[in-house]
């Protein structure tokens, strides 16, 4: 019998993401599949749940809600920065993400608007408040190498 997905395996899986309006956000079919470690919060908390007990060549449809994918939708975190902020030279584009210095350290800032003398970053994902759609099928489930494991996990 195969392994069921649950903690500290590592996962295999081809997907295709779509939004409520059916844009495909991401598909791996044609490319790699996606390889994560269960319970390692590498993957939207709302498909992990959705994964777990599955096995190999299991193929289902997770929906994932706001709050359990990306979150929520927060203008708050918007914010029109100098373009002098950027590196010269870089072609902004919306839709690009940066590494912000946050008060905690590094944080992830995405481009939503750029102007000649000013760009429009948030902190809040791309598909922040969307609806997850979430098509899958489960390619390979096993238990993760002491190797593959990260420091923090070993002890």
């Amino acid at each position: 019998m195969t392994l069921a997905i649950a903690e500290g395996h590592t996962v295999t899986i081809h997907y295709r993401l779509t939004l409520d309006d059916g844009t495909v956000a991401e598909d791996s079919h044609g490319g790699e599949p996606l390889i994560y470690q269960h319970g390692k919060r590498h993957i939207v908390p709302g498909l992990e749940r959705g994964l777990a007990g599955r096995r190999v060549g299991d193929e289902c449809e997770i929906n994932v809600e706001p709050a359990d994918g990306y979150g929520e939708f927060d203008p708050s975190v918007e914010r029109s920065v100098p373009r002098t902020q950027f590196p010269a030279g870089v072609e902004l584009q919306p839709g690009m993400s940066f590494q912000a210095q946050g008060p905690r350290g590094p944080i992830p800032v995405w481009v939503t608007k750029v102007e000649s003398d000013s760009v429009t970053v948030s902190m809040n994902h791309p598909l922040a408040g969307q609806r997850l759609r979430f098509q899958l099928a489960v390619v390979d489930v096993r238990e993760t190498a002491v190797d593959e494991q990260p420091a923090s996990d070993s002890g």
